[in-house]
């Protein structure tokens, strides 16, 4: 009895780290995601470290926890890593309201974001 076991969805040479409920819009995490698609890792860190957007600092976070991932719990050489896929999604909106004029309310939407990054380790060129 019990559960089948589930198959890995990545190759058997990349690491994932997923990241829920950021404090940004989708549109401005995804600014930042593309900033550091296809890049080394140890390039991406650096633009991250140096970048102006708020939520840089989360996901520069995200990234070395999929960077420690691929290292200790699939042995990859963390040396050769870049990332491959940088995912953005909608989480859930604080819907808040303001008072305005005449007895109306205008509305505050606070959105959230989800993140999912992928590294792979570099095939070796021979």
């Amino acid at each position: 009895m019990g559960k089948k076991v589930t198959k890995r969805r990545l190759a058997d040479n990349e690491a994932m780290a997923c990241a829920k409920h950021l404090r940004t819009s989708p549109q401005k995490l995804n600014l930042v995601a593309e900033s550091i698609r296809g890049k080394d890792c140890d390039a991406a860190l650096v633009e991250l470290q140096f970048s102006r957007r708020r939520i840089a600092g989360e996901v520069r976070k995200l990234l070395e926890s999929a960077i420690a991932n691929a290292e200790n719990n699939h042995q990859l050489n963390i040396d050769q890593l870049y990332v491959v896929e940088a995912t953005v999604g909608k989480d859930i909106l604080m819907k808040r309201w303001r008072a305005r004029a005449r007895g109306r309310v205008g509305r505050i939407v606070k959105p959230f974001s989800n993140m999912r990054l992928v590294v792979r380790e570099r095939e070796e060129i021979p």
